[in-house]
């Protein structure tokens, strides 16, 4: 540093030299001059200003940047041809940094530079100079405007404005392949001199990288390079100026190289064998074993596939690969059974997915390896030979018919003996049993198809030496129909017949049903009953479709003659034998309009034209009552509402209760002890019941007031209770007779001691009591009964 610092010291001497020489600097030459300033020079005032050529020697200052000297820098000179060196002009400096950073020199005009400079900061100034008389201070040239300019010198060093940087290059690449380009910048004058030139070298990362001097791209440097050997490299770049010379700045950077993953390697097993055992009660669709070949790759260059290329357990298994795992997962096609076969044999292949045409001469890109699977035997449950069999049986077959017989073996080799049983949650109603040893199904109950046409029951073959092993199968068991239900109306008619009908008209067409169900379907036959047969007014006809319309045989029915017929009719089904009923068919006479609607049947209204039946006009009727109903009791219960007792609801239900907002309420104020204490004693409660809490029996079972014994003399007191009871019974604000009402009565006298803590005159106490006077006329009342000056009067309490 000492050294740069001498050289720069050096060259501004040298310069300092060139400009003291005359080769820097500038002359403002004379220009037509003000009349003032023409005095001063002794030029006649009167006379034309002689015209001179405006003449400029006009060389740009220079200032060194970063001069750490003590004494202000010289940078330049001004001078006027005007001046001649007697002292009359003054030279003035304005622009930027006049006076802050550059100084003149009114009679020589020298400039300096009194602060340190930097070029990186501000490159050069505009300033402004001018020559003015010192006498009357008016310009004797006119302004001048002239540039300095901050040389520069190698003070920043090359900086990376991007690092450190990250790179990626795939492994096996060849050398010279670009992986990244660094890119340093340097604050110096590009334009002047080598300050700003850099050039590029590395510092860590040889042999595998190098980097370009000029462009600062860093390449790799050797073939080869294995990202499973090492995947990262930390490089070092610097940066210097001065164009890589001695005494240049530098700046480093790092650069970190990731080799990314090609697929360059097989898959490789570690074995060449593998033997896994496998449970033949292993249901279908299950995991038999994993095996994975393993590949130093990475991603998708490592992905596998597996295929069985032979064994015998070809269409017995296959193998999936696991693209979480890259395993190879073997997984059961069909059932194993261990009587059959013990063992069966894979051979296994597993390859890459991806793979790189460059690396296909290295070899194959897949190996092999064979999987034994060796089958366990277990004990297995009996297995039915037909899991799902159907029987059939008549609805009318007897109890203890045979409906048909299940069959199961035991698969193992020791062949158990099996009993069978049937799983009485699927036959609740225990409608069939089955032979144990044989399997034979048979009938426990009569059959009904048209409850339930479908029995599906559970068989359950169990193993006589272990019992634990229970198999199941499921038997369907259809109930077949037989003739047994005999044809009804498939409907309740209601048939109106209207009194202007003529004869030969049809009035209803009726249909039936039946609840069996013959194999060729349903034919029934319609005709009047015996003793309809010769009637006058109706005829049937069966229409031969399953249908039949009923006809009049006359017309002026008349509904006051009669309001309702009744017509008896046979049905007959098809079956054999066949079976038949008599449904009776209700015909209401009704007055139609004009269109043969019915107004009035018989005595009642039928609004046939709004679509009402008359369950639905039954039904708002016995709507409408219980509303009826639901208003009249809510306006009872709102009449007998009770009234409150006492107008304050805050207040307790108590005995004689009297609230008073005064001081002194005396015996009076029943709140704040009880009451029961100072009344006679010969009044006794049966009850315990405390009088200071409002009951929490509802007031229904309260209408009878609490028992008191009275005694023989109280005669008073029965008749302070007679009173208040007729008071009560011709008082409309009085409470209901189910409420509770208290009386208290204390009396003509009380039986018990004085309980005033105040002692009368005619006792022995030495109280004085005469300061009560004293207290206010609220006070003259116990002044007086206390007072020393009374006679000796007991106050009783």
């Amino acid at each position: 540093m000492n050294g740069r610092r001498g050289l720069w010291t050096a060259l501004a001497l040298f310069l300092l030299v060139q400009w003291e020489a005359g080769s820097w600097g500038m002359t403002l030459n004379s220009i037509p001059l003000h009349p003032a300033s023409r005095r001063a020079h002794g030029a006649d005032p009167g006379a034309p200003p002689p015209r001179h050529k405006r003449n400029w020697v006009w060389n740009q200052f220079f200032v060194l940047e970063e001069y750490t000297g003590d004494d202000p820098l010289y940078v330049g000179k001004l001078h006027s041809d005007v001046d001649k060196g007697e002292g009359r002009i003054k030279y003035v400096l304005s622009g930027e940094g006049a006076t802050t950073i550059f100084t003149i020199d009114e009679n020589t005009g020298d400039i300096h530079a009194t602060k340190r400079l930097d070029r990186e900061e501000q490159a050069y100034y505009t300033l402004r100079a001018q020559a003015r008389d010192r006498a009357s201070n008016l310009p004797v040239e006119p302004e001048s405007e002239f540039v300095i300019k901050v040389q520069d010198i190698n003070d920043n060093e090359p900086k990376f404005p991007d690092g450190p940087y990250q790179a990626q290059v795939p492994e096996m690449s060849p050398v010279g392949t670009s992986v990244v380009e660094v890119k340093a910048t340097d604050a110096d004058d590009p334009t002047y001199g080598n300050s700003a030139r850099v050039v590029y070298s590395i510092l860590e990362g040889q042999p595998y990288f190098s980097v370009e001097p000029k462009t600062g791209i860093v390449r790799t440097a050797l073939p080869n390079m294995d990202r499973e050997a090492r995947d990262h490299y930390l490089l070092v770049i610097q940066a210097k100026d001065m164009g890589g010379q001695m005494g240049g700045l530098s700046g480093t950077t790092s650069v970190t190289v990731t080799l990314t993953d090609v697929n360059d390697n097989p898959p490789r097993f570690l074995r060449k064998s593998y033997q896994f055992p496998v449970s033949e009660s292993l249901p279908v669709a299950s995991v038999v074993a994993k095996i994975k070949a393993l590949d130093s790759d990475v991603g998708p260059n490592a992905e596998m596939e597996y295929r069985i290329i032979e064994g015998d357990g070809l269409g017995v298994f296959r193998v999936e690969p696991d693209r979480d795992t890259q395993e190879g997962v073997i997984i059961l096609q069909k059932s194993l059974d261990f009587e059959t076969k013990t063992s069966y044999a894979l051979k296994i292949e597993a390859s890459n997915r991806n793979t790189d045409p460059r690396f296909r001469a290295h070899g194959p890109f897949s190996d092999t390896a064979m999987v034994r699977l060796a089958v366990d035997n277990v004990d297995e449950p009996p297995v039915f030979v037909a899991p799902l069999s159907r029987m059939a049986v008549s609805e009318a077959a007897k109890v203890g018919t045979v409906v048909g017989t299940v069959s199961a073996l035991d698969p193992d080799s020791s062949n158990s003996p099996i009993r069978y049983s049937i799983d009485r949650n699927t036959d609740l109603e225990r409608f069939f049993n089955i032979e144990a040893s044989t399997g034979v199904i048979s009938t426990a109950k009569p059959l009904d198809r048209e409850l339930n046409a479908v029995h599906n029951i559970t068989i359950l073959a169990v193993e006589s030496l272990d019992p634990t092993q229970v198999g199941k199968g499921v038997t369907l068991i259809t109930v077949m129909d037989v003739n047994d239900n005999a044809p009804v109306f498939a409907i309740e008619y209601e048939t109106f017949l209207c009194e202007s009908v003529g004869p030969g008209q049809v009035i209803e067409t009726i249909s039936a049903v039946d609840k069996d169900a013959p194999p060729s379907g349903h034919r029934f036959f319609f005709s009047l009953s015996t003793e309809a047969a010769g009637n006058h007014n109706f005829t049937l006809r069966d229409n031969k479709d399953n249908t039949a319309s009923v006809l009049t045989k006359r017309g002026g029915f008349q509904r006051r003659e009669q309001a309702t017929y009744r017509l008896p009719v046979l049905i007959v089904d098809s079956g054999s034998p066949a079976l038949s009923s008599t449904n009776t068919l209700s015909i209401r006479v009704c007055d139609c309009d004009q269109d043969g609607t019915p107004q009035a049947c018989g005595t009642e209204a039928f609004l046939l034209s709004a679509g009402l039946s008359t369950g639905a006009l039954m039904a708002i009727l016995a709507c409408i009552l219980t509303l009826l109903v639901l208003v009249l009791l809510i306006v009872t219960v709102r009449r007998r509402k009770k009234e409150p007792l006492i107008l304050d609801e805050d207040r307790d239900v108590r005995e004689n209760i009297v609230r008073y907002d005064d001081e002194g309420g005396g015996e009076e104020d029943t709140e704040a002890f009880d009451m029961v204490a100072l009344r006679n004693l010969n009044v006794a409660r049966d009850g315990k019941a405390r009088r200071d809490v409002t009951p929490e029996v509802p007031t229904l079972y309260l209408s009878r007031p609490p028992a008191y014994r009275i005694a023989p003399d109280s005669g008073v007191f029965r008749e302070f209770i007679w009173e208040r009871l007729k008071e009560a019974d011709v008082d409309a604000s009085a409470p209901p007779y189910d409420s509770l009402q208290t009386y208290a009565f204390e009396g003509s006298g009380s039986v018990a001691e004085s309980l005033s803590s105040l002692e009368s005159l005619s006792s022995d106490s030495e109280q004085n009591y005469d300061y009560l006077s004293d207290w206010g006329p609220r006070f003259k009342r116990l002044a007086d009964l206390y007072g020393r000056a009374d006679s000796g009067t007991v106050f009783s309490s």
